[in-house]
């Protein structure tokens, strides 16, 4: 090995040696020189390493929202990014594509197949070969149906240990729960000999047991697959849960953060340019934990605080929570940053902000869902009490008002994914937001799945006739944030880490000031948050990159939802 290589062993190592003991070290580290060799045809990194630009803006997807008869979904979206986004998105996330049994595809039966509805791996090829792609890696849990439980519970010796059994006489209530069902189901084996194994999220969703070594190795392995698959981001579902451990939390541990760690040290020594993003919605201070040291765990941490304080921002009109937690964002170091989003696959979490807004603040969110005829997911308290965990509802209708006009919520809308775009890290933006749907209760009625509100399917042809009609709403919501996209690429001062500081510019507005004035160009980004016109005191004159027109310094009018990205050269 080279120097460098070795060095990241020797880090595996000490890694795997706190977490296993030191006499475990050599055996597991056996087993991954083993994958090591071979995935050695993937070895090969870009010069660019983990590094991003303002360039990246990341697309989150489905792998079959676009349909066609004519061909396969993959195809179909690998047609719709070369057709309409290859100067608008640089990475792809195409949410979980293998076989699965429940849950949309978080419940995966084998990490080693592409679903047959869906298309081939050589569709992911084809599309990774044109973007970045990015790829989820479900770990905590998997199928209840896949071969890899089937042979536990068969009682075939390599599987011995590959998923975490409970006591239900054992006093589990201080294990937190983001959903309300039973922590433990009941399984029974060929022996008929009842086994009680832990399920976070859902019967079917059977959890993975990561003090056995073996099941850390089985996972390296799908993580190096998927990287020799072509995916350079890998996003760590649900990996909050990944430790357990009876009469803690089990959500947070220090295991959890050793495991990260592991990962990422295990790919960095096949890859070196490919990015670790940790999916944990739990609240803030729990959240940016998973940057670690800003050198040894996620290279980039979903910013699950931002989606609900914009929401509350925009419904209350109000940017006094969202200026003081912007203002004190922090990072570990300047290897790392936020995947900033408003809306994806999943609901608007709660969760992250409940040591940031009171109960009323946040029961006024949940009344927005409703009043959106969105729908409000609960979870499971110490206690035995529900408690508010998600808001079930596009995001385009969850700031909105029932008596809004078209153009009213466009605005509104479009306003809110400026904020996105202006915040310091790498935007996402969710396929249904880009498109304009609205919330889809006939699909919720067909699965009786809160979360299908926000994961319609569209046929092709109709998105294009969409997106093709200046008229249509469609149209005006991805005519309106692709531009703005456009606009934001050709500005380093975007960079996912270049400095940034919020500007109090009145309790109505949202003002984030990017890049560094000693080293070039700064952008000055104002969102009016209220359907109202506003006066701000701009601090210098500026050039609108938006509109190309001249601000001058002093007061200046915000019309309704205004967005002025203010160049100062």
């Amino acid at each position: 090995m080279s120097k460098r290589s070795t060095s990241r062993t020797d880090v595996l190592a000490r890694l795997l040696g706190k977490l296993y003991g030191a006499a475990a070290v050599g055996a597991i580290l056996s087993e991954i020189e083993k994958l090591l060799g071979q995935y050695s045809g993937s070895a090969k990194s870009s010069a660019g390493g983990t590094w991003l630009s303002e360039k990246d803006i990341l697309l989150i997807t489905y792998g079959d929202t676009l349909k066609d008869d004519a061909t396969s979904p993959l195809h179909v979206l690998h047609r719709f990014h070369k057709e309409f986004l290859t100067d608008v998105f640089s990475v792809v996330h195409i949410l979980p594509f293998h076989p699965f049994s429940s849950d949309d595809g978080f419940s995966v039966i084998d990490y080693h197949a592409v679903r047959d509805d869906l298309g081939t791996w050589t569709d992911i090829g084809d599309l990774a070969s044109d973007c970045r792609l990015m790829a989820d890696a479900v770990v905590n849990h998997m199928s209840s149906q896949s071969p890899w439980f089937r042979r536990f519970l068969d009682g075939d010796e390599a599987f011995s240990g590959f998923f975490f059994e409970g006591d239900p006489d054992e006093d589990l209530s201080t294990v937190v729960r983001p959903r309300t069902t039973p922590l433990l189901t009941r399984f029974s084996d060929a022996n008929g000999q009842e086994r009680h194994i832990w399920t976070t999220f859902s019967a079917d969703q059977v959890d993975l047991n990561y003090r056995n070594p073996a099941v850390l190795v089985a996972v390296i392995d799908v993580l190096f697959y998927l990287v020799s698959k072509g995916a350079r981001l890998l996003r760590l579902d649900a990996v909050t849960f990944l430790w357990k451990q009876p009469g803690t939390s089990s959500a947070n541990l220090e295991e959890t953060h050793l495991l990260i760690k592991i990962m990422r040290a295990a790919i960095s020594l096949l890859r070196n340019d490919i990015v670790v993003i940790t999916e944990t919605n739990v609240p803030h201070r729990e959240n940016v934990a998973y940057f670690g040291d800003g050198h040894d765990e996620a290279h980039m941490v979903y910013n699950f605080a931002l989606p609900p304080l914009i929401a509350y921002s925009f419904i209350s009109g109000d940017s006094g929570h969202l200026n003081e937690w912007a203002s004190q964002l922090t990072l570990p170091s300047d290897e790392v940053c936020f995947l900033n989003f408003s809306s994806s696959h999943d609901g608007v979490g709660v969760r992250p902000v409940e040591e940031i807004l009171d109960a009323r603040e946040l029961q006024s969110l949940v009344d927005a869902s409703r009043a959106a005829n969105g729908l409000v997911s609960s979870r499971m308290l110490e206690d035995g009490k529900e408690h508010p965990y998600e808001l079930n509802c596009t995001y385009i209708d969850l700031i909105s008002l029932p008596q809004d006009g078209d153009e009213t919520l466009i605005s509104r809308f479009v306003a809110s994914q400026a904020i996105v775009l202006a915040m310091p890290g790498v935007p996402a933006i969710y396929i249904q937001s880009l498109l304009g749907t609205r919330n889809d209760l006939g699909l919720v009625a067909q699965t009786g799945r809160s979360r299908s509100i926000n994961r319609s399917q569209h046929d092709y042809g109709d998105v294009v006739n969409a997106l093709s009609d200046p008229s249509r709403l469609e149209a005006k919501v991805f005519d309106r944030l692709t531009a703005m996209i456009r606009k934001r690429r050709q500005h380093p001062a975007f960079s996912p880490y270049s400095p940034f500081d919020v500007v109090d510019l009145g309790e109505h507005v949202f003002a984030i000031r990017r890049g560094d004035p000693q080293a070039g160009a700064t952008i000055l980004c104002i969102v009016n948050l209220t359907d109202r016109e506003t006066t701000v005191e701009v601090p210098a004159a500026g050039k609108d990159i938006l509109t190309d027109g001249p601000v001058a310094a002093g007061k200046s009018k915000l019309e309704p939802f205004a967005v002025r990205w203010l160049l100062n050269e």
